[in-house]
């Protein structure tokens, strides 16, 4: 396993996803907390996302920067774009991503976009195709970001030369 990315040595910029009021009803009334989606990125191939849940506004963000450093990967990127097209998958959650020409920009859905804007990918394609709940959208952005693999990680995991791999 790969060992974890220290999010003390990143630049990371952070961004709210989605907030989520949320109550519980109990014997005296009501109960008011909300749940924060945080996604950090430092722009040039590392990003996580996280969820943190308090009864205040600033403190549910808080937790979920937090999270979301705990959670860093490393994107696989080919240049400003991703090097071939993935579909990720979390519950109902199914996100398409597609490489795209220089000069093409981020297409993609608000949830996804902060996510490949904070992972410095500058030109692609993304379209969400089941659920466009934000945890599941989030999430399976994530698978998807995950399995991304350069041809030279392909070469070096099956111990070729990546021009034997192209082929």
């Amino acid at each position: 396993m790969a060992k974890p990315i220290n999010a003390a040595e990143l630049e990371l910029t952070e961004q709210l996803v989605v907030l989520n009021r949320v109550s519980k009803t109990v014997k005296g009334g009501r109960i008011a907390r909300f749940a924060a989606i945080m996604v950090v990125g430092d722009g040039n191939g590392h990003v996580g996302y996280g969820l943190g849940k308090a009864a205040e506004v600033p403190d549910a963000i808080r937790k979920g920067i937090e999270d979301a450093k705990k959670n860093l990967i490393k994107v696989s990127l080919a240049g400003s774009t991703i090097p071939h097209e993935v579909i990720g998958e979390y519950g109902a959650g199914k996100v398409l991503l597609k490489p795209a020409a220089p000069g093409t920009g981020i297409i993609a859905g608000g949830t996804v976009r902060i996510i490949l804007d904070l992972a410095g990918i500058k030109n692609i394609r993304a379209k969400c195709l089941r659920s466009n709940n934000p945890t599941n959208v989030v999430k399976a952005t994530f698978e998807g970001l995950k399995a991304l693999r350069t041809v030279e990680e392909v070469a070096a995991l099956r111990g070729k030369d990546p021009a034997d791999v192209k082929a």
